[in-house]
């Protein structure tokens, strides 16, 4: 079993080229940590590439877990800071990289 990190906004298909390879050796992969933001879990998000990344994925029968389920001061974080750690969570107390997963995840 191999594991990928990606942040979409800081890798591209260099690191999906890599993951291919190890595929076609018969490696198996799970991504176990990405975000559409860049690796320093700040910056941008950059939607096209996390939707080349899902596609990619989806394509392979790849499963993913996104990063970060929390309120931190950081683009990859999920939720805005008055969020309750027991929900519920409307819109309102989820950031844009939340409201991205949650579309993904619909």
């Amino acid at each position: 079993m191999y594991t990928v990190h990606f942040y979409a906004a800081s890798h591209k298909e260099e690191l999906r080229a890599v993951s291919d390879s190890a595929l076609a050796a018969g490696v198996p992969l799970f991504i176990s940590e990405c975000a559409s933001c860049e690796n320093t879990g700040n910056g941008r998000i950059d939607e096209q590439s996390w939707n080349e990344w899902n596609e990619w994925a989806s394509e392979r029968n790849i499963s993913m877990l996104c990063w970060s389920i929390s309120d931190k001061d950081e683009t990859c974080s999920m939720f805005k800071p008055e969020a309750s750690s027991a929900g519920p969570w409307d819109d309102s107390v989820i950031k844009p990289w939340g409201l991205s997963v949650k579309e993904w995840l619909k």
